[in-house]
């Protein structure tokens, strides 16, 4: 699951770089929790949890339906 994953968010990184931001994949847990780092401009956004659980968790559950939540870790 986690090459699924990570083609998924290359298919949305180019949105996020437009705007100076990143995302990198951490980790793919068994129970479909996935673990993000927000990188760039997306770090300090004050946008930055609206953008994760709206555009990279939203997108991620429509092309892999084993994800079940999407959060972000230092």
């Amino acid at each position: 699951m986690k090459e699924k994953v990570e083609d998924a968010l290359n298919s949305i990184r180019v949105y996020l770089q437009a705007d100076g931001g990143d995302v990198e994949l951490v980790g793919v847990e068994e129970d479909g929790t996935v673990k993000v780092r927000l990188t760039g401009a997306c770090k300090g956004c004050p946008m930055s949890q609206m953008t994760l659980k709206m555009g990279v968790e939203r997108s991620l559950k429509e092309k892999i339906p084993e994800v079940k939540e999407v959060v972000a870790v230092d």
